[in-house]
């Protein structure tokens, strides 16, 4: 009866536990979550002017026009067939290439003649490092400031709008950190500051 009595504590104090951390827990941090926190619970989304949801702030999009501000390359892969897909958001990963590695070095040089192409006034020289370079993750949101600002004459003339409102867009869109402005580098989400500019463009 004693080893009978050992089991069934055992299973009541298991029981106990499986209910306390398998149910109550998880429920409670759902509920602070979505009391306290309920936009970045459900991830964050961002809605464009209709009211539609267009992504998250937390992962990128790829967007390739002249009229649209760049974000930072992706090298992310389809899981399902190993090829390219910038911001395959169900397969992050950088490249995992280190700086010596020439596979690394030829897809700066790809990225930074693309750029070239699409902004001729720009030297090869100005243009940062993290319109060359894919993020750790291969989901990375945001730009620098100087990377957004370094776009506004192609987007400029290939949009009609003026340089100078592009520049107050980015200005408005720049955001110095991610902790009561003491964390986190000056970035710019790439996302939000390309549906302002379509919001002044409408219809393109």
């Amino acid at each position: 009866m004693s080893g009978l009595r050992e089991v069934l504590s055992a299973v009541r104090v298991t029981l106990v536990f499986w209910v306390v951390c398998g149910l109550l827990f998880p429920l409670a941090i759902v509920a602070v979550g979505q009391i306290a926190f309920h936009h970045r619970a459900d991830g964050s989304m961002i809605r464009d002017t209709s009211g539609q949801i267009v992504g998250s702030a937390h992962i990128g999009q790829s967007f390739t026009g002249p009229g649209w501000f760049w974000g930072r390359p992706s090298a992310t892969l389809n899981p399902a067939t190993g090829k390219p897909e910038p911001y395959a958001a169900n397969n992050s990963g950088g490249s995992n290439l280190g700086p010596t590695n020439a596979a690394l070095e030829a897809e700066v040089k790809a990225n930074l003649q693309a750029f070239l192409a699409a902004d001729p006034g720009v030297r090869a020289d100005q243009v940062p490092l993290d319109l060359l370079e894919s993020s750790g993750s291969g989901l990375d949101p945001d730009i620098t400031p100087q990377s957004a600002r370094i776009q506004i004459p192609r987007v400029a003339q290939a949009t009609g709008i003026s340089q100078t409102v592009l520049a107050g867009l980015v200005q408005s869109h720049t955001r110095n950190g991610i902790l009561l402005r003491l964390f986190g580098a000056p970035h710019v989400n790439v996302l939000k500051l390309n549906l302002a500019l379509a919001a002044l463009a409408p219809g393109r």
